[in-house]
């Protein structure tokens, strides 16, 4: 077992004992389940716009080869620029000169979790420039010095008490200040920056093929003040964000904000098409759109699992996973927690060390029947175990134990070899650690079902 995958145990078994936490997660999560059921019912016919979703992210993936190229130059067509990047490290070595060469110090960002993903933040204040996160929620786990807990709600493990306190802690601001005035005063701290920023980083929810253009979705305002006000804008988006029409977005934003936030429609909702143009009055005088690979490809390979990248990330499958309610998305240590992130995420960083997240599924169910584009989620939860075993990712032990096992269920008189007395010491001696932690072994009796059945047809009034 790797050592991502122990911390992952030791992280999942602490948290799904924590009360106070699973309190203010069911809470959330219970307020987001009455909203989207709200949402959900506006639509016409819902399961025919997720279907309509899924086949056009379908033909994106297909033609993928085509349609960036597309988007690329009908976005250098209005003076923007466009940058590869193979993986993290790439990604940031181009952003850190785009800022250097323009003498950058700090950076203003909107919400972004391709910037999480390759650990921007971090890398900026590496080389002493400044990241601030716009975002409400970004922006407290930021004061935390935490990653964000969830895709579209970063601050979700907080209650308002919490948050109160941090305030209170940085700000001075009262201990028992509404959600209001904490609101207010993150405003009054951010309002500054957005106007001395020397660089504005955003992602992309989608990048639109036909138009060259990224479209950006929101409940603050603060994407359109980062992106805005500084004289350089970055976008940093996956290549797997692309649509091929901006008529597309009549579907995909509904989709989003329903099946995110509970919404028709977010506040704000944005298409940017490159820097400011002679007859505009505002925008950036730059701006750069960055591809992020990073194993995207890798995954664009696999057949059967390629559907995985469908996502819009709304969030929907963490909010209606059991797992993820009870353990959280911090234990994940993953960019993308929840089922979702459990798929992509062994394609990103690879299968050896993160494995183990295609097993923290009850395989239920629940996170295919809530995608809003119709990802076939548990199945390449499975397809992910199946690759592993294939590869022999599985220590020899488990590998060793796992074909006994499969011997022995194809054989009945190998099954019945020993009696249940052998088979309970063989449960209690080598499994009571890992099954009977929380839970009563099962008692075997001691002879087997077949034997059982033998002597009831020898003896039938017995």
């Amino acid at each position: 077992m790797s050592k991502t995958a122990e911390d992952f145990l030791v992280k999942a078994d602490e948290k799904a004992f924590d009360v106070a936490h699973r309190k203010t997660i069911n809470f959330n999560i219970g307020r987001y389940n009455t909203a989207v059921e709200r949402g959900l019912s506006k639509f016409e016919n819902l399961e025919n716009s997720k279907k309509k979703a899924h086949t056009i992210k379908w033909r994106v993936m297909e033609n993928l080869d085509k349609l960036l190229p597309e988007f690329e130059a009908n976005f250098q067509k209005r003076g923007g620029k466009v940058i590869w990047a193979n993986d993290a490290a790439e990604a940031q070595k181009e952003i850190l000169n785009i800022i250097q060469k323009a003498g950058g110090k700090t950076v203003i960002k909107s919400k972004s979790m391709t910037t999480e993903e390759i650990h921007l933040n971090e890398f900026l204040e590496a080389h002493h420039i400044e990241s601030l996160e716009s975002d409400l929620g970004e922006y407290i786990v930021q004061l935390l010095g935490q990653a964000p807990y969830h895709i579209v709600t970063p601050a979700m493990h907080l209650s308002k008490e919490q948050i109160a306190e941090l305030f209170h802690e940085k700000f001075g601001t009262p201990i028992d200040a509404t959600p209001q005035q904490l609101t207010q005063k993150a405003r009054e701290l951010l309002r500054e920056k957005y106007l001395t920023a020397d660089i504005g980083i955003s992602g992309g929810n989608f990048l639109i093929a036909d138009t060259g253009s990224i479209a950006l979705t929101e409940n603050e305002g603060n994407a359109r003040l980062s992106t805005t006000f500084p004289k350089i804008h970055i976008a940093i988006v996956g290549i797997e964000k692309l649509i091929p029409s901006i008529a597309d977005l009549d579907l995909f934003w509904p989709l989003l904000a329903s099946h995110g936030t509970g919404q028709n429609l977010t506040v704000y909702n944005t298409i940017l098409s490159g820097p400011r143009q002679a007859n505009e009055t505002d925008g950036p005088e730059e701006m750069y759109v960055v591809l992020l690979d990073n194993g995207r490809t890798n995954l664009l390979a696999q057949k059967e699992q390629r559907q995985a990248l469908y996502c819009i990330r709304c969030g929907a499958c963490l909010n209606a996973c059991p797992v993820y309610k009870n353990i959280g998305g911090h234990t994940y240590d993953t960019t993308y927690s929840g089922p979702i992130g459990s798929i992509i995420t062994p394609h990103f960083k690879g299968m050896a060390e993160f494995k183990h997240l295609s097993y923290a599924s009850s395989l239920c169910g629940k996170c295919s029947e809530v995608c809003p584009v119709k990802i076939d989620i548990h199945k390449m939860l499975l397809l992910n175990r199946r690759d592993a075993a294939s590869a022999h990712e599985n220590s020899k032990t488990e590998e060793i134990g796992w074909k006994l096992w499969k011997k022995g269920m194809q054989k009945r008189s190998l099954m019945d070899m020993v009696g249940g007395k052998a088979k309970n010491f063989f449960l209690k001696r080598f499994f009571k650690k890992s099954w009977g932690k929380y839970r009563s072994m099962p008692e075997i009796a001691n002879k087997s079902f077949a034997k059982q059945w033998e002597e009831k047809q020898k003896n039938p009034e017995s």
